[in-house]
């Protein structure tokens, strides 16, 4: 069982029913945290794989490891077979836009990809810590995407790469900022610079 790590009180705000507050109240509050957040040069990728953060997709009820809770909570009309694996079900994508109706067709992405935490922070943690940044399910870390946009995006941060659909800018990086603010996971001048221009989009 995962244990999450405890939050602070900006973070504890921001996961808390995120689609009742406005996004210009979002934007708000993600500014306030990503001010608190430190800034540095990246770490070095040397020693980083996926077995670094293992078991990436632990088991939280049951049967069901991560990914197939949050397959089973983003999606509509999700059924799963005796070992928790959905076998029917609708997903949208936010990155792009898509719904897609085949569990194949669709990623469960780290917002903060795993090797970017890796140079921002996360090599200098515990195998425990890591594990539970892999598997949060209390924060926006992990969401359904299409299969196609998760490849796009690969491990690269906001100042590279964002969301194809403008429309989720600011939910994206409202999402960014909340994850590395609870982590405590530093961010580089250019991604505070691109948070910061993708914070704008956040209005009303």
């Amino acid at each position: 069982m995962v244990v999450p790590i405890t939050a602070v009180t900006d973070t504890q705000e921001a996961a808390a029913e995120p689609r009742k507050r406005s996004q210009a109240e979002a934007g708000a509050l993600a500014r306030r945290m990503l001010a608190k957040v430190k800034v540095a040069r990246p770490l070095s990728i040397r020693g980083y794989s996926h077995r670094r953060f293992q078991p990436r997709w632990a088991h939280h009820k049951g049967r069901c490891d991560a990914r197939e809770v949050v397959l089973a909570r983003d999606g509509r009309g999700v059924r799963r077979n005796a070992a928790c694996h959905p076998v029917k079900g609708r997903w949208y994508s936010p990155y792009d836009g898509k719904w897609l109706k085949s569990e194949k067709q669709v990623d469960v992405d780290h917002v903060v990809p795993l090797a970017y935490a890796w140079r921002s922070g996360a090599s200098r943690w515990s195998q425990a810590r890591r594990r539970a940044f892999a598997n949060d399910l209390t924060r926006p870390e992990l969401i359904v995407v299409s299969h196609s946009a998760n490849i796009a995006k690969s491990g690269q941060g906001p100042q590279s790469w964002r969301p194809q659909r403008r429309a989720y800018w600011c939910r994206y990086a409202t999402s960014w900022i909340t994850v590395k603010h609870h982590y405590r996971l530093f961010v580089t001048r250019r991604e505070k610079v691109a948070l910061l221009n993708m914070l704008r989009t956040c209005r009303g």
